[in-house]
């Protein structure tokens, strides 16, 4: 039995969008409801995937596909190459996942010389229809044939500027006509040979490119920036609709709509049109079009089903719906919709107010939310009391403030944007080819185009900040400046856009933080009471705590107290301490270290009452508190030049107080004052000593060296004041009735003896401490697990751990024999691109390596400890994907950076309501 390839819109299934692609199921599925669409068909991604696969159309498509044009022609009383009454076709791509203008479309197809005078003399408009062939030249050449726009542009731009048309519509018929045959004389030389005429080739032709473009650059790019992978979506489909034209007179019109604001989720009419015009002009940028609510008083009887269709849309698809729509000569028609990309912000106001309206369950609208995008909420925005006048006002076309380089083409953009510049990407409209420099760039700026132009569409989607059809600005991308009024930018001069209000500004303006909406606290509320993964904050000071806890954090699992040390008021004492020669010469910097120390612990366990802190005894090397060997070399350089000098000029004025006839001041400015010798003598003895004591403490490879338990073993006293820092703390939490909620955690344990030697430290100074006090302290005793030998004992481990916490990190480097350092910096983008890995194991968890020694760890600890809590405080605890296995594993909470504590709260609610669905690959 053969294929079937082709599906009409009446017997397409509208839910498989893998088969039909999500423009063609969703066409059939409108179809299906009654509503007014086009006739047309579907040619599936399974023909898209078997081209692709034999370079060929399989054998038996153009049959079916002549077979459903004689259909339409049908269906519309039109013949396709009639010249008399031509049938025209538009060709639109459409994959299961949306990609906005990463595909090609074909509009008009069917033109040709004769059925060009066909469609004049049924529509008796002569403009009409050579607007819609030189339309239809141009696309098809760009799509189907190869050409560059530029090579028509140029002609078009010399036509409107020879009459003084500053838009399209300007043009009268003898500049169409002449428009036409500069265009067909363009494809001529460029590609060899004449426009193809025959209305079926070019449907074949137009039928391969759509298939083509699933592989080209922009859409690959797409794929891979939003990691859309073939099980996601594979191949595109073809829709092969019925034209209907907006571009036939003033009562024709073509708009995009959104159910609801997509840069605010607003619930509101939402979008934009052109009269006399069609669909390519709106999303291009190329005039900028008129908002929704303006049609109320142009076309109200347009408008009001347009309310109708917008109601019906979302009442049935339950989702906020991005839809596209013409107006031909009083007659709406719906041409497409799906589900609208939205930011961050309009995804969790909708999410939020859908539920209240009854439309989705909680449930649902936690699962609308992509946990990652919530990033985009935790971005600073513009200080309303640093922003200057702005340089120019555009169309809020994606909320957000950016500052960067201007940029004026995405190429460049691309190379600086790797190179760490933040850079603005500045067009005159952006075009689906210039997708990789919006990966690039902080925001976008465009000078025509407006709220559905392809920038702020795609600007939206990636969170980005986009201001478009700021018409202020002229941009020339040849000389690679912007001209406002008197001021020229050129390429490299900051500037800084705001797509929340459209302003431009020249210079970097300064931002404020982020605030939390009221629908992101629902939201999140709703995740928490869902989740079973609690979800805990990486924090070092009072104030990174106070973050977690404003960003709903359960807790600190992981107190780093080797940050407390960097401050400059802290790190002379502990140089002190790894200089010292004798354990009681470091007890006199520790004595000094203990009072700041626990000052630092009562603030946090104040900061987070009555949550749990997990406080990790020291884990670095001792080195890594000291200057590098090669920056002592050069400072001890620069201090024996000094001293030389210095030495010189003592000597100088012994000489002149020689002479009687010199007067020598008493006063000498610096640097001719004489006493800093002494200080140039300490500073080089300081220098001396610690270079000693880093050539002491080298190490071959200090992450498997000298740190973690093994420092408290060899410098027990460090150990010891740590932790009577800690129970002092807690004590005094107890003295002022706070409920502190005290973990000590020890790092890098390999054995059991570790651990029991360690214990054995905090039992004593727990028994002083109490003592002292007079208190009964309470807290628990545990330890990270970082390396595979720890995973291996975990059951021993537990004999004595009261939780452990999986440092993935570390326990990634020793798994895979990966230095992240030199592994990011050197072969692991080549890895994941050329899939030997598909993702950086240093930012999402190993699953099937390092993974298995979690799960493997937390049964055998389990079995020796009931009730042993188990968390992950690597970086990986914060990503989504880390979250659904940690969850599977049955840890008990995940720890990360402040800012990720909301995405991992959403998170932690997806893999419990995606339980089901879940399988380790």
């Amino acid at each position: 039995m053969a294929t079937k390839y082709v599906y009409s819109f009446q017997e397409g299934d509208g839910k498989n969008k893998k088969l039909l692609g999500g423009k063609g199921a969703n066409l059939c599925e409108m179809t299906q409801m009654g509503l007014n669409v086009p006739p047309g068909f579907v040619i599936s991604t399974e023909a898209c995937l078997r081209y692709l696969d034999d370079k060929a159309l399989p054998s038996e498509l153009m049959a079916d596909v002549r077979q459903h044009i004689q259909a339409l022609e049908k269906a519309t009383n039109k013949g396709f190459g009639d010249a008399n009454n031509p049938l025209l076709v538009s060709v639109r791509s459409g994959s299961a996942i949306s990609m906005p203008g990463m595909m090609d479309t074909v509009l008009n197809l069917g033109l040709n010389s004769q059925t060009l005078q066909g469609l004049i003399k049924h529509t008796n408009n002569e403009r009409f229809g050579y607007d819609s062939y030189r339309r239809f030249i141009q696309l098809f050449g760009k799509v189907a044939l190869g050409v560059p726009d530029e090579a028509f542009d140029e002609h078009f731009e010399a036509v409107k500027k020879r009459v003084w048309a500053k838009y399209d519509v300007a043009l009268g018929v003898p500049e169409l006509k002449e428009i036409c045959d500069l265009f067909l004389q363009v494809v001529r030389e460029r590609t060899g040979r004449p426009f193809p005429e025959d209305v079926f080739e070019q449907l074949e032709i137009a039928i391969q490119a759509v298939f083509n473009s699933w592989s080209g650059r922009r859409a690959v790019d797409y794929r891979r920036e939003f990691h859309i992978t073939p099980d996601m979506a594979n191949g595109t489909a073809v829709n092969i609709v019925t034209m209907v034209f907006g571009n036939m007179g003033n009562d024709s019109a073509t708009g995009v709509g959104f159910t609801r604001n997509p840069g605010t989720g607003e619930n509101q009419m939402y979008g934009e049109y052109l009269v006399n015009a069609q669909g390519e002009d709106v999303v291009a940028g190329i005039r900028t079009p008129k908002p929704v609510q303006d049609m109320e008083a142009e076309m109200p009887s347009m408008y009001q089903q347009l309310v109708e269709l917008r109601n019906k849309l979302e009442q049935h698809y339950r989702e906020v719906q991005d839809y596209e729509y013409t107006i031909e000569k009083g007659v709406l028609y719906c041409l497409q919709t799906r589900n609208a990309k939205m930011n961050a912000t309009a995804m969790v106001r909708t999410s939020v107010e859908m539920v209240q309206e009854g439309l989705i369950t909680q449930h649902q609208a936690l699962l609308r939310v992509n946990p990652e995008h919530l990033e985009q909420l935790l971005h600073p925005r513009l200080d309303p009391e640093r922003t200057a006048a702005p340089l120019a006002q555009g169309l809020p076309a994606s909320p957000g403030a950016a500052s960067g380089k201007c940029v004026f083409d995405a190429d460049h953009a691309e190379i600086l944007g790797r190179a760490g510049e933040k850079v603005i990407l500045v067009r005159e409209e952006t075009k689906p080819e210039d997708i990789h420099g919006f990966f690039a760039a902080q925001g976008i700026l465009t000078s025509r185009g407006g709220k559905t132009s392809h920038a702020a569409v795609v600007a939206r989607s990636m969170g980005k900040p986009c201001v478009a059809g700021a018409e202020g600005i002229h941009v020339d991308t040849r000389a690679r400046e912007a001209i406002i009024g008197d001021t020229v930018l050129h390429e490299g001069d900051i500037v800084t856009i705001d797509g929340s209000l459209g302003h431009v500004y020249l210079g970097a303006i300064p931002t404020i933080p982020p605030k939390f909406s009221e629908e992101l606290k629902t939201l999140l509320s709703w995740a928490d009471s869902v989740a079973q993964l609690k979800v805990m904050s990486n924090a070092d000071t009072p104030e990174a705590a106070a973050k977690a806890v404003e960003y709903g954090a359960m807790g600190i699992g992981l107190c780093r107290t080797e940050r407390m040390f960097n401050a400059s008021d802290r790190l002379p004492i502990v140089v002190e301490m790894i200089l010292a020669n004798t354990p009681k010469e470091r007890q006199v910097a520790l004595d000094r270290l203990l009072p700041i120390q626990r000052a630092d612990f009562y603030e946090l366990f104040k900061a987070m009452a009555p949550r749990p802190v997990t406080i990790r005894l020291l884990d670095p090397p001792m080195h890594e508190f000291l200057p590098t060997e090669s920056e002592l070399v050069e400072q001890l350089e620069h201090l024996r030049h000094l001293q030389t000098t210095v030495q010189g000029m003592s000597n100088l004025m012994s000489t002149l107080r020689l002479m009687s006839d010199v007067t020598v001041p008493q006063n000498l400015p610096a640097p001719f004052d004489l006493s800093g010798e002494d200080l140039i003598k300490q500073g080089l003895m300081k220098r001396e000593q610690m270079l000693r004591k880093v050539r002491e403490l080298y190490e071959v490879n200090p992450m498997l060296g000298h740190r973690g338990v093994r420092l408290g073993i060899t410098y027990p006293e460090i150990y010891a004041m740590q932790v009577r820092a800690i129970l002092e703390a807690a004590a005094d939490c107890m003295r002022d009735n706070v409920p502190a909620n005290v973990e000590v955690m020890v790092p890098q344990v390999v054995t059991l003896q570790e651990l029991r030697h360690v214990k054995q430290i905090v039992n004593d100074t727990q028994t002083e401490v109490e003592q002292q006090r007079g208190v009964k302290l309470n807290f628990k005793f545990g330890t990270m697990i970082e390396v595979v030998r720890a995973c291996m004992r975990a059951g021993q481990l537990a004999e004595i751990a009261e939780f452990f916490s999986f440092g993935t990190n570390d326990l990634t480097q020793a798994t895979f024999s990966f230095s992240r350092e030199d592994a990011e910096n050197k072969f692991l983008p080549l890895y994941i691109e050329h899939g030997l890995l598909r993702d950086n194991p240093f930012e999402v968890l190993d699953v099937n390596g390092v993974g298995q020694l979690m799960a493997m760890t937390v049964e055998w600890g389990r079995k020796n400890r009931a009730g042993l809590k188990v968390g992950i405080c690597g970086e990986q605890g914060g990503h989504p994907a880390s979250i659904r296995f940690c969850h599977h594993i049955d840890l008990d909470y995940v720890s990360c950076s402040p800012h990720r504590v909301p995405i991992a709260r959403l998170a932690a609610a997806h893999a419990k309501l995606l339980e089901d669905k879940y399988v380790v690959e």
